[in-house]
């Protein structure tokens, strides 16, 4: 029970920031900026999914929580990576 209040925190700014991402429009092509805060966005949503899935692999925390419970912020990571 210890463990899902910092995952699904940190569940919750990946899935913010993942959100983020592709809600970033460049005025042009060459508008860096833009494309640096979805390329920020990106890494921050990887940051965090990897966080929320560390501390599966003691495993000590692996017997109190099933594999199902690591999966979304997995997913978000996944998909930010891409």
């Amino acid at each position: 029970m210890v463990l899902a209040v910092p995952l699904t925190l940190l569940t919750l700014v990946a899935a913010h920031f993942r959100w983020t991402a592709p809600t970033i429009t460049p005025s042009d092509t060459r508008d860096d900026d833009a494309s640096a805060g979805i390329v920020l966005s990106c890494v921050v949503t990887l940051a965090a999914a990897e966080t929320a899935a560390a501390p599966w692999l003691m495993p000590s925390a692996r017997r109190s929580m099933p594999w199902w419970w690591i999966l979304p912020a997995l997913l978000l990571g996944l998909v930010a990576g891409a």
